[in-house]
């Protein structure tokens, strides 16, 4: 297939620039049985049952913007793409003039300096060596990564609101929120155990590459930016336990489905590693049964996933439909509910 089959036109006022005043305000697609309906977000409970198990990414979003500055004044924008060995990082830069190799980033900051070395450009990214530890210095004066669509500069409310309730504090490791999850309040969470679903969890730290669009015309040249997962002995056994017993695998985003996708390719008890999985129409699902997710850029790799999820007639006739009916898109806007065909 070819990345245009992917294209379609996105009006700007859909885009949702800032998140409904609460969290399980949103709108919801459901799709169950070929049946495309419309409900709000609290009524996903009435799609789940105790057979269940919901699967959060748990990855917490680190404060990955910082702006600084080079030797002769000019101003770069630094934007953490993933934290490596002691004090060094992959960062994007965003310069008016070109920053080259050895090339040393100041930065100032409530009456903190500090500074970092660029080592070596690769493939857009350009990995710096800093001279202290930089997932500190970016958690303590660093700004929400809001996704580059937005068009817009954090805000302080941004802090809360981009990040799940849900989140891990202690796995600060992801530059962009798995989105799906902001739609669930504490009550809503509640709701679900009371339900007697079973709840597990996984990590899919999020790379910025998550907003890269696929340039490959051919989608099977497309190449997926690599990203750490962890994927545990207890939500394995889960899920394989809830699968025999005749329940649902309900995955939280497409990073969760992504994570378990990709340890069940493989059929290991546990994982600990990267994942560059890349999934488009014609991916044998093993795991997932129903994704829950929001609306996706025309031409991405979540935008093909979805198609492979639902079939592609029907993730276009999905889409048509949330246009039609004025849902709002993308990270802050509605989420729609799908079962596998």
């Amino acid at each position: 297939m070819k990345t245009s089959d992917f294209d379609y036109h996105l009006p700007e006022e859909l885009i949702a620039r800032y998140p409904l005043a609460n969290r399980d305000d949103s709108r919801l697609l459901t799709y169950f049985g070929n049946t495309i309906q419309h409900t709000a977000f609290r009524e996903i409970l009435g799609f789940i049952n105790s057979k269940d198990l919901v699967v959060f990414n748990k990855s917490a979003v680190i404060p990955a913007r910082l702006f600084g500055f080079k030797e002769t004044g000019g101003k770069v924008e630094v934007f953490l793409e993933r934290l490596s060995e002691t004090n060094k990082a992959i960062v994007q830069l965003k310069s008016s003039t070109k920053v080259t190799e050895n090339q040393i980033i100041n930065f100032k900051y409530d009456g903190e300096d500090f500074s970092a070395v660029v080592i070596k450009k690769n493939d857009g990214f350009y990995e710096t060596q800093w001279d202290t530890n930089p997932a500190e210095l970016f958690e303590r004066y660093g700004v929400t990564p809001l996704p580059p669509y937005l068009n817009r500069d954090a805000e302080p409310t941004d802090a809360d609101r981009y990040q799940n309730v849900y989140a891990d504090p202690a796995k600060k490791l992801s530059v962009a929120a798995p989105t799906a999850g902001l739609h669930f309040s504490e009550d809503l969470l509640q709701a679900i155990q009371e339900l007697g679903a079973n709840v597990a969890s996984v990590f899919l730290h999020v790379g910025s590459g998550t907003f890269k669009p696929v340039k490959a015309e051919n989608i099977a040249e497309h190449k997926m930016h690599s990203e750490f997962i962890e994927v545990n002995k207890e939500t394995i056994q889960k899920i394989k336990e809830v699968k025999s017993s005749g329940g649902k695998v309900v995955a939280v985003g497409t990073t969760t489905l992504r994570a378990l996708e990709s340890v069940f390719a493989t059929d290991q008890a546990e994982y600990y590693g990267e994942t560059d999985i890349f999934i488009s129409p014609g991916f044998d699902f093993k795991a997932v049964d129903i994704l829950l997710t929001n609306f996706h850029q025309p031409k991405s790799s979540l935008l093909m996933l979805v198609a492979a999820f639902v079939g592609y007639s029907t993730m276009k006739k999905i889409y048509a439909e949330a246009l039609d009916q004025r849902y709002r898109f993308l990270s802050y806007g509605d989420a729609m509910l799908l079962e596998k065909a």
